[in-house]
């Protein structure tokens, strides 16, 4: 049943984008009910080691030592957000590009060795911006969260925040902008049929008569 599912819009800053050599620095969580209602929100500092930041990533999400020194170990930011994350559900991550938040989430979840409380199962606005672009025939140029945020013109003249949760709220607004906007649609509008295409998209397998061509 659709109210067993909860989700987890979540975005996390990194002292980089490999996630053997770079730390998590922040992570941001705003959890919904299926209908995208919410039901809590947190974001936390993470202590990082400096030397696992690189200079290029602590230019983009403001990194101050200082402050940072300050920040709860990442065990303790794990816990906190099993705690957190609501009871007797299917707790399903969601965000933009979010497979790398959860490969980050589930290494640090491992090294700890704390359960993780997500479900496999990950709801991306890549996916839907896409599917909302197909529908409208409106291509798109790009499948970031700064692209599907102007589009749906949710972001304003500074940019995508790259702060945990900032981030995780403007992918929030921005899924159920879509949501509320795909509309339905011929299929044949939609995915050209072989028999619609040019002859040199048209594969040998794609199912289209070609005798003719070959008599």
């Amino acid at each position: 049943m659709p109210s067993e599912f909860v989700f987890a819009f979540m975005d996390c800053e990194f002292g980089g984008l490999d996630l053997e050599i770079h730390d998590i620095t922040e992570v941001g969580v705003i959890f919904t009910d299926y209908r995208l209602v919410e039901l809590s929100e947190q974001q936390w500092r993470v202590k990082a080691r400096p030397e696992r930041i690189s200079d290029e990533a602590a230019a983009i999400f403001g990194y101050d030592e200082e402050l940072w020194s300050e920040a709860p170990p990442i065990r303790q930011v794990l816990e906190e957000i099993t705690a957190l994350a609501p009871k007797g559900k299917v707790v399903v991550p969601a965000g933009q590009n979010v497979r790398m938040d959860v490969a980050f989430l589930e290494r640090a979840f491992r090294n700890c060795g704390i359960p993780y409380p997500f479900d496999y199962h990950v709801i991306d606005l890549a996916t839907l911006f896409y599917a909302w672009s197909l529908v409208v025939d409106e291509p798109a140029r790009a499948l970031s969260l700064r692209q599907a945020a102007t589009t749906a013109g949710l972001l304003g003249d500074g940019g995508v925040a790259h702060r945990a949760l900032a981030d995780a709220r403007l992918t929030l607004e921005t899924f159920r902008y879509y949501v509320g906007r795909l509309a339905p649609r011929d299929l044949a509008e939609v995915v050209p049929t072989a028999a619609d295409r040019p002859a040199d998209e048209v594969g040998p397998d794609s199912g289209a008569d070609t005798t003719d061509s070959i008599a």
